[in-house]
């Protein structure tokens, strides 16, 4: 069996990749949350183990400043979301944009990503 057979699929990565961010708002959002109460804090270190996990599997198939840079945007993107909607932090029109601009680059990695050669 050859290597090219044996190799995770990118798009498994990139599902480990969304993952990995989602549960980084997580817990970005229970160290928040840890702030003003401290029974959050065993929340923050699930979430924050799952992240970091999760990322680890998708570097399996994608390189790591991609998988890194998604990981860290996406987390970016889901905090200055709930920022804005849980905690009443101003979305001005330039944070907006630059967030918008922040979106396209991770879209853009996506659509430029290959598979790293064996």
């Amino acid at each position: 069996m050859n290597a090219q057979a044996t190799a995770p699929k990118s798009g498994t990565g990139w599902s480990w990749v969304l993952l990995a961010g989602l549960f980084e708002v997580g817990f970005t959002y229970a160290l928040k949350m840890e702030q003003r109460d401290p029974r959050y804090l065993p929340m923050f270190i699930v979430f924050a183990v799952i992240s970091f996990e999760c990322l680890a599997r998708a570097l399996k198939s994608l390189p790591l400043g991609t998988a890194y840079a998604v990981w860290t945007g996406i987390g970016s993107v889901g905090t200055i979301i709930l920022g804005t909607a849980l905690f009443g932090e101003s979305l001005s029109p330039m944070r907006l944009a630059l967030l918008m601009v922040l979106i396209g680059a991770l879209v853009g990695l996506k659509l430029l990503e290959r598979t790293p050669s064996s």
